[in-house]
């Protein structure tokens, strides 16, 4: 089978899967949300799935290089040689350098999405480190392969950084180094310098190229010098390039033309405060400014009059540069601008304004930013948060649930949604949504709210809170009315600089904002956390099995009916997020073959997957409790007894085993409701548990009853049995409450004698493949409904077990026969 690029190392992705399946293939829709991934089922419900290597697509910053690939390279990377590259290396904060021996075709795998592959061959020698792969492939993705196939050419030299390593698929047939080179992601750059004789005076002389979003890259190495204008010497009518410390500004908002519109005053060391009006059609053209103190530079703006004070009004050829104002932060430009022009000068300028800012009463004292933890009643305040899901309340309301890793204290307003209408997760634990606001935004913000993804980190400018909230609008009565709690509402209107801003990842605020929010990560766990594939693979029974040492192929198909475009599965791995798609595939092999391997034990409070204990284990437990008893006083609510074990063949002797029932259920009549047994084995057990509805298993310690090692099962219901996690119990033989319940079960048993309980789950790992790449998967949240059998059942009954296995050989049969719709 073929596959794009990189081979293994790129294709071998794994994920978590969901259910889908329909007749007699696999066919799957999925849409893409930053790590995680979303399936939907046919009739449109949203699983949850995660991706462990996703790539995350964000605009990077683009500086140009002037003198060649050495001279702006940043001063914290070093660099290596191929020679010492391996599939452990690694690769932070590492540069690699060469020529470009050859330079493959662009390949474009989705519109926008391309993958283009490279030769870079080391000529110098470093490190005095020889080797016979002085040459390595090195494949680049995304607007990152189109820009260096339209500006790189063969013997420039390169410098490439931000990349990781995979496995060479082509190693054995084009002799080069066994491992190459991806380049793909927010950190993925090439400085190159052009070896050409002669050069044009309007072309840079190098350039950096990144993953952005634009078709277009940086390429003004080598430019005019620009001339800068203080805010004191403006005149009007001149058409100026300035910079700027910002002391207010306005998210951009409609205009009532095609373009969007964005105000905000700047100063300088001359002390003048001048007005700023741009108008752009793309949000994307106007300033990033995140808060007051950031610096901005203009290029083309003109200087008009305008109710008695100069305004700077955007013209032809219009671009700004945004930077954050924090004195000793880096000096990362924030732009989407085609071409721009930053030099050490350039940089000696921000500092400065940063400097003089930071001298200089310019902003209020107390910052606008607040926690949850710190909101109060009335408050107008800014909050810096996550977006975790959203929903639409009616035309002019959108629903957003975000947190910030801290808790308001104050009760705050809960919002009844549809599930089909949320975007992200619609349910959390218990901890985490003690942590979640719902915020509403209204009028001229829902239309930038849709863009927003779960898992955006977001600053939302000029939020309310309003005690005494109500109904939220456009709900039925199922929404009951809450006129204690506090809402959050964001309003429509500009008035204040309210709005929303998407924060970029290297932003401080969103430093500060994950470490507060990964400290609360163990409390906050997920029902079903979000598992990464490492984790799942340390639960893994056996290893990667096959049958006769060859891999078994599949070609069993299903099809669904949507109208949703297909997609294959190497353009799903390079997709854009917050899309569904559609993909057809088949299952070439799957993990374990003895599926009884599938069946684990799952802890929803610590979230360990274990194996379910053998037949062995279990009963050399139950062995060594019988013979270490020793004395013991029962508990003043148990009444003791004994039963008489059915005898092993006529003429036996019979024996004796010694049982403890509750006073409290023996007085209401339900003597075979529970009971307490103690020194017999496991298949006495068993065969005791087809007679009464619960038997606890216990031993003697320290004088008292106490439960069996809990790798062992707590309670045996008929042929069930369930396991108590060893790490989260706090065991301890206790007469359960039954006051006012009709049966007693596993969970008000469990909960009687501090067991937390451990649920059957099923996990597999599966492998797909169409024409152009493999994907593995590993399938376990919704397993129960993918085989339509309860993993309880599963560890019970043998039809639910036949049930499995005959999927699996549906999808993928052991004689490799062809099952086509």
């Amino acid at each position: 089978m073929g596959r794009i690029g990189s081979g293994t190392a790129v294709c071998k992705r794994a994920v978590i899967i969901e259910t889908l399946w329909y007749g007699v293939g696999i066919c799957i829709r999925m849409r893409v949300i930053a790590v995680a991934c979303h399936f939907e089922t046919k009739r449109g419900k949203i699983k949850e799935l995660y991706c462990c290597r996703h790539l995350k697509i964000m605009p990077i910053q683009v500086l140009s290089e002037g003198k060649g690939p050495g001279s702006y390279v940043p001063v914290h990377l070093t660099r290596i040689p191929i020679a010492l590259i391996s599939s452990i290396t690694d690769c932070a904060n590492k540069i690699v350098k060469g020529k470009v021996l050859r330079k493959g075709p662009l390949v474009a795998i989705a519109p926008d999405d391309f993958i283009l592959k490279i030769v870079v061959h080391e000529e110098e020698s470093l490190l005095n480190v020889s080797s016979q792969y002085p040459s390595i492939n090195v494949v680049l993705f995304g607007a990152l392969a189109k820009n260096f196939s339209q500006d790189v050419n063969e013997e420039d030299v390169v410098v490439a950084s931000g990349f990781t390593v995979g496995k060479s698929p082509t190693a054995n047939k084009d002799n080069l180094h066994p491992c190459n080179l991806l380049l793909s992601g927010e950190d993925a750059r090439i400085y190159v310098y052009s070896q050409q004789p002669t050069l044009d005076p309007r072309s840079p002389v190098a350039s950096t190229w990144s993953s952005m979003p634009s078709s277009e890259v940086s390429r003004a190495a080598k430019v005019s010098k620009y001339t800068y204008v203080q805010l004191g010497d403006l005149k009007t009518g001149s058409t100026v390039n300035v910079y700027g410390v910002v002391v207010f500004f306005k998210q951009p908002f409609k205009s009532r033309g095609t373009d969007f519109c964005s105000s905000l005053k700047i100063t300088d060391q001359s002390n003048h405060k001048i007005g700023c009006t741009i108008f752009c059609e793309k949000l994307e053209d106007h300033p990033k400014i995140f808060q007051i103190g950031d610096i901005v530079r203009m290029h083309k703006v003109k200087v008009q009059f305008f109710n008695n004070a100069m305004t700077l009004v955007n013209t032809f050829g219009f671009s700004v540069v945004t930077f954050d104002g924090a004195v000793d932060g880096a000096v990362e430009p924030r732009t989407s601008s085609r071409s721009f022009h930053f030099d050490e000068e350039d940089q000696q300028t921000v500092e400065e304004l940063r400097s003089w800012a930071a001298n200089h009463d310019l902003f209020p004292s107390v910052s606008a930013l607040v926690p949850l933890s710190a909101v109060q009643p009335k408050d107008y305040f800014d909050l810096a948060c996550q977006l975790l899901a959203k929903a639409p309340i009616d035309t002019t309301c959108t629903l957003l649930r975000v947190w910030d890793g801290t808790r308001c204290p104050h009760t705050l307003l809960k919002v009844i949604v549809e599930l089909n209408v949320t975007e992200g997760p619609s349910s959390f634990s218990k901890e985490k949504e003690n942590l979640i606001a719902n915020v509403l935004v209204y009028d001229n913000h829902v239309e930038f709210a849709r863009q927003l993804k779960p898992g955006d980190f977001l600053r939302i400018y000029n939020l309310r809170a309003i005690p005494g909230s109500s109904k939220v609008p456009g709900l039925t009565s199922s929404q009951t009315e809450e006129v204690d709690h506090l809402a959050f509402h964001l309003h429509g209107g500009t008035s204040y600089g309210r709005g929303i801003q998407v924060l970029p990842e290297k932003s401080p605020v969103v430093q500060r904002l994950k470490r507060v929010i990964e400290s609360f990560a163990e409390d906050v766990e997920d029902y079903r956390p979000e598992m990464n594939d490492s984790a799942l693979l340390e639960v893994w029974s056996t290893p990667p099995e096959s049958l006769d040492g060859e891999t078994m192929e599949c070609n069993t198909e299903r099809s669904c009916s949507h109208q949703i475009q297909l997609v294959t599965l190497s353009e799903l791995k390079h997709s854009d997020p917050d899309r569904f798609y559609h993909v057809r595939a088949q299952l070439s092999s799957y993990e374990p073959r003895r599926l009884h391997q599938a069946l684990k034990l799952f802890c929803s409070r610590c979230t360990i997957i274990q194996d379910v204990p053998d037949e062995e284990l279990v009963a050399g437990i139950f062995s060594e409790a019988y013979k270490h008893s020793e004395a013991y006083s029962a508990p003043a609510w148990a009444l003791s007894g004994s039963i008489n074990l059915p005898r092993d063949s006529p003429g036996s002797p019979q024996r004796a085993v010694s049982t403890h029932l509750s006073t409290q259920l023996m007085t209401e009549g339900k003597t075979k409701e529970l009971v307490f047994l103690m020194g017999t084995s496991l298949e006495e057990t068993c065969q005791l548990a087809e007679g009464y509805q619960n038997i606890v298993p216990v031993t003697s310690s320290s004088g008292h009853l106490a439960l069996l090692d809990l790798s062992a099962p707590f309670l045996f219901r008929g042929r069930k049995r369930y396991y108590g996690c060893k790490k989260c119990s706090e065991a301890a033989i206790k007469e359960p409450s039954a006051e006012g319940v009709e049966v007693i079960d596993e969970k008000i048993i469990a909960k009687a004698l501090g067991v937390q309980l451990l649920q059957f789950v099923l996990l597999m790992k599966l492998e797909l493949q169409d024409a152009t790449d493999t994907l593995d998967i590993f399938l376990w949240k919704d397993a129960e409904l993918f085989f339509g059998v309860s993993a309880q059942d599963v560890a019970t009954n043998q039809d639910s077990q036949n049930s499995i296995s005959q999927t699996m050989d549906s999808l993928c049969p052991r004689d490799g026969s062809v099952d086509i719709l």
